[in-house]
């Protein structure tokens, strides 16, 4: 292929400082001249550079994947890479990009990825550089990128036509080798390493029915490939599965509200044994069972409780870890077991560390996201099958597992409330009103709930003694419940404002109450002390989780 590689005169574009997990903003805003060309380019020269390196790149398949990843191999080319190991069709979940990382030594790779938020040409586009390790770039990293971004003066790309994505083999662009690959094969293969698939296979046989929502995302071909084709799931178990640009018009969010006829079917007579729902992505997930659904927190400690019946995890875990947000309900699992549980800030490249130095072997976060050290991501397809690992193991139902689990360690009450698109200021205003007050709140009632202790949440890297500061607002009361409040890094407009909930039970008899119900106290002194309806003029959240 003839190329002739140019070097283009640019300047910094503002609003380019990635965010817990890479760089998002509307569609059009990555469309604009120039932006995503200096963005790549800032992430090459933030990283040191990729002259004679390999990068694995790929994404979730929405509007604007397939033209980027066209120009992010034009310019990986003109920037002196090796090769680039590349996704089919330029589609690769965020944890097979992850584990193609890690299987093939690669220093890193770009995922084309605006994760849970919607897709299309008037939506959300991401992009974000993962390290050697598989995980998300640190903060670190992301200074380093983002101090690029503030002194660009040029990029560099090939003049050329674009490459040929739709079928698997080696091609050349310029001296780079571009390498297009199976995205599902090695991560079907590892699933295949870590979980009982004779077991599973046994557990349908039986009339065990499933139903997997791939939400018109990125991990409908994975999961036809695992759940159908390799487990025996019934043909049409997984639907929709066929990636869209605007993953079916739809909001590739696992959670009730997005994904309610999953919820619908697995709430009607005639439910399947087993629902879940993965994101645009695939690295989150949802649980459910006939007639139940399962939280996050909850999920997160149920699957503690149980991993070692997954052969990868037979001998125990070494750690667990959850994100401040999550409920504590894997920290009384860990307690049982004896193993450590670290609590971090939100976003996944907290994890990391831990998982590096074996400190931790499954980790989660309340945002439906949870995942082990086999990557460096979280991972929704390996989370359903660890739950499908453990029903085949127990031959019990979703519903029965919970019961029990709550019955020996507690029910943690949870549930998050996200008001969406508020105001920036009158979001910042509240969240430094309630910070200027919180060393005065202990020893006050507010609906009830008398304060014990208040703060603002800071981490220090266990491993590698980094600290991050202001990570959220923590109030907690007498009676073990416990209020937080964050703004989201995730979003793409104005500021979304998530207050999590939560009351932890142990009265056998008050195990099975509506958790809006049983929050009641906590939502009204949460309201009382940060002023949210005066302050955002929002009579209710937008969304309830």
């Amino acid at each position: 292929m003839t190329v002739e590689p140019i070097t283009v005169e640019t300047k910094p574009i503002q609003g380019q400082k990635p965010g817990t997990s890479g760089l998002r903003k509307k569609t059009r805003v990555f469309k604009e001249s120039h932006f995503l060309e200096n963005y790549v380019q800032s992430i090459f020269d933030g990283i040191g550079g990729i002259e004679g390196k390999t990068l694995v790149l790929g994404g979730d398949g929405r509007h604007f994947n397939d033209r980027a990843a066209q120009v992010i191999l034009r310019m990986a080319a003109a920037n002196g890479a090796r090769r680039v190991i590349v996704g089919q069709e330029a589609l690769l979940s965020t944890p097979a990009a992850s584990h193609l990382i890690r299987k093939r030594g690669t220093d890193g790779g770009l995922i084309l990825s605006a994760s849970h938020n919607p897709g299309g040409p008037d939506a959300d586009f991401g992009l974000k550089y993962n390290t050697p390790n598989g995980g998300p770039a640190p903060e670190s990293v992301t200074d380093k990128i983002y101090a690029a971004t503030q002194g660009l003066t040029r990029y560099r790309i090939l003049e050329a036509q674009d490459v040929d994505l739709t079928s698997p083999g080696l091609q050349h662009l310029g001296d780079m080798e571009i390498e297009v690959v199976d995205p599902v094969a090695d991560y079907a293969m590892l699933m295949e390493e870590i979980f009982d698939f004779d077991a599973i296979r046994g557990l349908l046989s039986d009339g065990f029915r499933l139903r997997f929502d791939a939400m018109h995302a990125v991990t409908g071909p994975y999961a036809v490939e695992i759940l159908e084709n390799r487990l025996g799931a019934a043909s049409g178990s997984v639907v929709n599965a066929t990636p869209s640009p605007d993953f079916g018009g739809g909001h590739p969010d696992p959670n009730p509200i997005w994904a309610r006829d999953l919820v619908a079917a697995m709430m009607s007579d005639d439910a399947p044994d087993f629902g879940a729902a993965s994101d645009g992505d695939g690295d989150r997930n949802m649980i459910m069972g006939r007639g139940v659904y399962v939280t996050p927190s909850d999920s997160l400690a149920l699957l503690a409780a149980h991993a070692h019946l997954a052969p990868a995890y037979k001998d125990g875990l070494k750690g667990v870890a959850r994100s401040m947000p999550t409920s504590g309900a894997v920290d009384r699992v860990a307690r049982s077991k004896g193993i450590d549980c670290y609590e971090t800030p939100t976003g996944w490249k907290f994890f990391g560390n831990l998982l590096d130095a074996g400190r931790a072997t499954l980790c989660g976060e309340e945002s439906a996201g949870t995942g082990s050290d086999h990557v460096r991501e979280k991972d929704g397809l390996w989370a359903v099958l660890l739950w499908l690992n453990i029903l085949a193991a127990t031959r019990k139902s979703v519903a029965e597992l919970l019961r029990e689990h709550w019955t020996e360690h507690g029910r943690n009450y949870y549930s998050r409330h996200d008001y969406e698109d508020v105001e920036s200021d009158k979001a910042n205003a509240l969240i430094d009103g309630l910070r200027g007050k919180l060393s005065q709140l202990p020893g006050q009632s507010f609906a009830g709930l008398t304060v014990e202790g208040a703060d603002e949440f800071s981490y220090d890297d266990p491993v590698d003694g980094s600290r991050a500061s202001a990570q959220g607002l923590r109030i907690s009361f007498t009676g073990g419940e416990r209020v937080v409040f964050r703004l989201s890094g995730t979003g793409t407009a104005g500021a979304t404002l998530r207050v999590y909930l939560e009351a932890l039970e142990i009265d056998p008899d008050k195990l099975a109450e509506d958790p809006q119900e049983a929050l009641a106290p906590v939502i009204a002194a949460a309201d009382e002390i940060a002023g949210i309806r005066a302050q955002t003029g929002r009579d209710a959240p937008d969304v309830i989780t």
